[in-house]
């Protein structure tokens, strides 16, 4: 079953429906993934992933306007498939995990794009260092669960970039990418269902 974000919403604008109030969502972890990849001096691209996050959501489906997350990233849970890199990667020249334990995305706004599609604007806190990013959001499907009754799942995709150098990443850059392609493939239900 495929939801339209637009007619939604803008029923919502012009009192069509009466006001709800977004609920807490829960982040299937199994079916979650944040992964970046890096230009490795042009002649490969590097890909990687983080192990370990958790998510704080609050979610109306009815009010995609309303939505509010709070993602958190294990920064030490980083994992390229290669050990010797991602101790480096641990270290103070990219993500400083003794310092800085997590990265973090706090949302500000949700502005819709299409029937399917929306603007998501907050703040990475990584090493310590705050930016305001926009990441690019596909709602992939929403409807009942067909292996578990009674369960209802969201799943998004979300695409973005960030600059590694804005948080005090500047080692090898941009020779080794400074601009790092972020994708979140995620799945979340709601709380106690």
């Amino acid at each position: 079953m495929r939801f339209a974000f637009i007619p939604v919403a803008a029923a919502m604008a012009v009192g069509a429906a009466a006001p709800v109030l977004a609920e807490p969502y829960v982040l299937d972890k199994s079916h979650t993934q944040v992964i970046f990849s890096v230009d490795h001096l042009g002649f490969s691209v590097v890909h990687g992933w983080f192990r370990n996050m958790d998510a704080e959501i609050d979610f109306d489906p009815e009010a995609l306007e309303q939505t509010r997350v709070t993602f958190t990233i294990d920064a030490a849970s980083v994992d390229t498939n290669w050990p010797a890199r991602d101790e480096h990667i641990r270290s103070a020249d990219f993500l400083d995990v003794e310092n800085h334990p997590t990265i973090t995305f706090v949302s500000k706004s949700v502005e819709l794009t299409s029937a399917e599609t929306a603007r998501l604007t907050g703040e990475v806190t990584l090493r310590g260092v705050t930016h305001e990013e926009t990441f690019d959001v596909r709602l992939n499907k929403y409807g009942p669960s067909p292996i578990v009754p009674g369960k209802t799942v969201a799943g998004f995709t979300a695409t973005g970039e960030l600059d590694r150098t804005r948080y005090g990443m500047n080692y090898a850059a941009p020779a080794v990418g400074g601009t790092i392609p972020i994708r979140i493939e995620l799945e979340m239900s709601p709380a106690g269902r």
